[in-house]
Order: C-alpha cells, then sequence, then structure tokens
C-alpha cells in the first residue's frame, strides 16, 4: 500500500487552495464551538432543571461517546459517498441540536439532543483530513494543517465568549438559539460554495500482493494505524487535563488568584494557535515530524513538570501556561502528518475516523481519572499525571515510525 499521494495532484493556485483550507477550517472552528455549547451554560442549566454538576456532565460523555462511534464509521461514508454531503449533514445536525437543546423542557430531553449532536460533531475529522490531503497542493499542505488547528482552537475560545454575554443579557435559551443559527449561516456558506467540495468517490479496490481485492477493512491490519489511534488517545488526555484541571490545580499548589487563574486556559489556547503557525513551516519536511512532535510535546513536559515541582510565582503560571501552550502548538500540524503518513490510497476517510475517535475516547475517559485526583485535592498528582501522558504521548509518536510498514510518499 502506498499512502495517499498529494504531490500526483496537477498544480493548484494559491486562491484555490486558500480557499479549501478557508472553508474547511470554518467548518472545523463550528465543530470545536459546538462541542462547548453546554459547558459554559452550566450554571444557568443547573438552575433550570435542578441538576447536580454531574448529570450536567454527563450530558458531555454522552456528547463525546456518540461522537467516537459516529468518527470510526462516518470514514466509511465519507469514502464512499464523498466528504460533501457528509458534511453538510454535520452542519445540520448540530444547528438542530442547538435548537434543541434551546427548547428542550427537561433533562431527559437535553439528553436525546446531546445524543443528535454527538453524531453532528462525528463527521468532522473524517471530512476534513479527506478534503485537505486530497485538494489541497503538497508545499501549503502543513500550512493548511496548522490553519486547520487554529481554527479548532478559535472554535473553542468562540463559544464561552458568545453564549455567556448572550445568557446574561437574554437567557440561556437565547444563546444556544444564536449558536444553532451560527450553526445554519455556516452550513449555508458550505453549500453557496459547494462545488470546492467535490471529490470523486473512492476508486474500486485495488488488488493486493497475493491477488486478491483489498478490502474496506484492510486497513485496520496495518500497525500504525493503531499506534496513531493510541498517541490521539493520549494527546485527548493531555488536552483533557489542561482544559479541565490544570488552572484549579495550579491555584491551589501556587496561591494564584482566581481570576488569574482563569486567564491560564486562554492564555495557552492563544500560545498554541501561534505556535501552530510556526508549526506548519516546520511540518513542510515530513521527515522530520516525528522529533518536532517529541520537541514539542518534551517542552511542554518540562514545563509542566517546572508547574507541578517547582516554586512558582503565581504572576508567572500563566506565563508558563502561554509557553506549554506555544511549545504544544508547534507540535500540532506534525502531528497530522502522523497520520497522513501511514494513511493507504482511498482510505482517508476511514483511517481519520478510527484515529480521531481516539480523542473522543480519551476525552471522556481522562476526567473520571484526574477528576477523582481533584476530589482528593491531589493537586501535585494532576499535574505529575500530565507530565507522565506527555512522556507516553510522545513515545507513541516515535511508535508510529517505528511500525509504519508503507514507503512514505511526498506529502
Amino acid at each position: 500500500m502506498t499512502t495517499t499521494n498529494a504531490a500526483a495532484l496537477p498544480p493548484v493556485s494559491l486562491r484555490q487552495d486558500a480557499g479549501v483550507i478557508g472553508l474547511v477550517g470554518l467548518a472545523h472552528m463550528i465543530s470545536h464551538f459546538s462541542q462547548l455549547l453546554l459547558a459554559p451554560l452550566f450554571p444557568w442549566l443547573k438552575d433550570e432543571f435542578n441538576a447536580s454538576y454531574t448529570e450536567l456532565g454527563f450530558l458531555m460523555t454522552i456528547f463525546f461517546v456518540v461522537s467516537c462511534s459516529v468518527q470510526a464509521l462516518s470514514g466509511f461514508l465519507v469514502d464512499k459517498y464523498g466528504p460533501r454531503p457528509i458534511l453538510f449533514t454535520g452542519l445540520a445536525l448540530l444547528g438542530v441540536a442547538a435548537f434543541g437543546f434551546s427548547l428542550s423542557p427537561n433533562y431527559t430531553t437535553m439528553m436525546l439532543f446531546s445524543v443528535v449532536a454527538g453524531i453532528g460533531n462525528g463527521v468532522f475529522h473524517p471530512v476534513d483530513y479527506t478534503l485537505l490531503n486530497r485538494k489541497v497542493s503538497a508545499p501549503r499542505l502543513g500550512h493548511a494543517y496548522s490553519f486547520h488547528g487554529i481554527t479548532g482552537s478559535l472554535g473553542w475560545a468562540l463559544a464561552p465568549a458568545l453564549l455567556v454575554p448572550v445568557a446574561i443579557a437574554f437567557s440561556w435559551r437565547a444563546a444556544l438559539q444564536t449558536a444553532g443559527t451560527l450553526a445554519f449561516v455556516v452550513l449555508a456558506v458550505m453549500w453557496f460554495n459547494r462545488e470546492k467540495f467535490h471529490l470523486p468517490v473512492a476508486a474500486p479496490a485495488h488488488k493486493s500482493a497475493q491477488g486478491q481485492p483489498e478490502g474496506s477493512f484492510d486497513f485496520l491490519r496495518i500497525p500504525a494505524v493503531w499506534m496513531c489511534f493510541g498517541f490521539f488517545f493520549f494527546y485527548a488526555v493531555v488536552l483533557s487535563v489542561i482544559q479541565a484541571f490544570a488552572p484549579t490545580a495550579a491555584r491551589h499548589l501556587h496561591d494564584v488568584p482566581i481570576a488569574l487563574a482563569a486567564m491560564c486556559l486562554t492564555v495557552y489556547m492563544v500560545c498554541s494557535a501561534a505556535g501552530m503557525v510556526l508549526g506548519g513551516f516546520l511540518a513542510s519536511n515530513p521527515e522530520k515530524c516525528e522529533r518536532i512532535v517529541g520537541l514539542g510535546f518534551g517542552a511542554a513536559a518540562l514545563i509542566a513538570l517546572w508547574i507541578g515541582l517547582g516554586s512558582v510565582p503565581a504572576l508567572a503560571v500563566p506565563v508558563l501556561f502561554g509557553a506549554m501552550g506555544f511549545a504544544s502548538g508547534i507540535a500540532g500540524p506534525s502531528r497530522d502528518l502522523l497520520v497522513k503518513r501511514s494513511t493507504p490510497d482511498n482510505s482517508t476517510g476511514r483511517v481519520y475516523g478510527i484515529v480521531y475517535s481516539g480523542l473522543d475516547i480519551g476525552q471522556a475517559i481522562a476526567p473520571l481519572i484526574f477528576g477523582s485526583l481533584m476530589d482528593h485535592e491531589q493537586y501535585r498528582g494532576v499535574w505529575l499525571g500530565l507530565v507522565f501522558m506527555q512522556g507516553v504521548l510522545i513515545t507513541s509518536a516515535f511508535n508510529v515510525r517505528r511500525v509504519r510498514r508503507t514507503p512514505l510518499a511526498t506529502a
């Protein structure tokens, strides 16, 4: 098997590449935005439905478990029918879910629309990476991955920035209706630019070396695919800890004022986006992607170790979060190249669907483990656990390279 060869595509203009990259990034932003539809509104939802935070958190668990299942399956649909109809369906479901949340009369209905939102969210990574890998010219692919990661971070940042002020000014229902409107506006933008998403569906299966047709599930026998799955699982655990627990744990360890601790995640995300810009240039050489991942996450792990064990002034904590985010961001585009280099022809959607389902599984499991540490006030343990997971993440990246069986195609 050979990897999907972007270099075989005819020359593409910068304007055409930029159009595809921008539209895919916009859709990706809505996906990440929708992952945080409910969390910023928990204080309102708690009062409205007389629900505990555990019950509200279970809505997020439903979302990610469903998203994980759909992500693995949607990759097959993308390869069979092309990414365009799958993308439109995902955006429509996110819009429906947001309006459904806004009209929900009880907690049970919220659970139902969490399923709908999870289905909508599950299509995006197979769709996005199929479009980027097959539509964007090889020299710009690293920058495409960089922009894709940046838009995801912006989506996470946009959700609380938009939803909370609307909820304060009007109501939580109005906030979710605003989110639903945004999803449908983006769907309209995609529809009017639908020709940019056209791809021929996957070609018939090739013959294997033994003369037998290659089946739809043959890619599951590639060890590198499963190593990539493991890599993204550990990456999701790291990201989940940073998003949910690291700022609070650092606040308790270093007596950081609440207002300053609240800035830590925003600083991390902004600096991560900046790191991705630099990472896009570094990812132009696919031979170095594992080393860039190792250096980026290695630097982030050293900073995390410093926060966990060192004596850090309170004012320095947000700065260290920013440095950690920048280092992790540098590794982002090379992280995506790890998967591309392990992807057989005509299996892009399936491979990315399986691999990126590791993200949802990691995000579903991490809160159970690290949340327990927080409940027992093991704040240093949270940071040391984060460092350990970053170390496993680096090891898994190099294991991808070790087990990759396919020759490198120009990326």
